[in-house]
């Protein structure tokens, strides 16, 4: 069922997107919360004439946004986690952790735009989540995780000690 959405969804959408969703969902969920609209003509007709009225704000909006993906262009973020054995984390690593990792180096990133392949993530090593600042803005930002544990130096092992091996000689006479 194809919908109009009047707000921004996690995990849908932002407002004034279309997007098909179960029919359920929409006729039980989204419209009687006043959330989404159904597709029909009129409503697309509708929405056209708003995006166009507000063409000027959408330009702003998407001024910001590219504003935001050269920031994250030129930003490196590695996430410590807690690691098991092998690079099986201990818990997981959501959008929410990679929105505060963003904000600690100094890019505002909400975590509702931020989708993660899988949601979670529950190893180590380079992931790619993609960040959906508007309908029309997307980047995909790689990040790393990693163990926060400090690396275990081993020490090094003694030397063996030399046994000294008494030669008996045997005399036969």
């Amino acid at each position: 069922m194809e919908i109009i959405l009047k707000k921004d969804v996690e995990n849908l959408g932002l407002e004034f997107d279309t997007v098909n969703v179960k029919p359920g969902y929409a006729r039980n969920f989204l419209l009687p919360q006043g959330i989404a609209l159904l597709a029909t003509p009129k409503n697309k007709a509708a929405l056209e004439a708003t995006l166009e009225a507000r063409k000027e704000e959408e330009a702003k909006l998407i001024a910001t946004a590219n504003g935001v993906v050269d920031q994250l262009k030129k930003t490196s973020v590695t996430i410590p986690a807690k690691v098991g054995s092998g690079d099986k984390l201990f818990g997981s690593i959501n959008n929410a952790d990679l929105a505060a990792a963003l904000a600690k180096a100094g890019v505002q990133v909400d975590k509702k735009y931020i989708k993660i392949p899988g949601n979670t993530i529950k190893r180590t090593g380079k992931v790619t989540a993609n960040i959906r600042l508007h309908r029309n803005v997307e980047y995909n930002f790689e990040f790393d995780i990693v163990s926060d544990a400090p690396p275990v130096v081993a020490a090094p092992k003694p030397a063996p000690k030399a046994k000294v091996e008494e030669e008996t000689t045997s005399e036969e006479a």
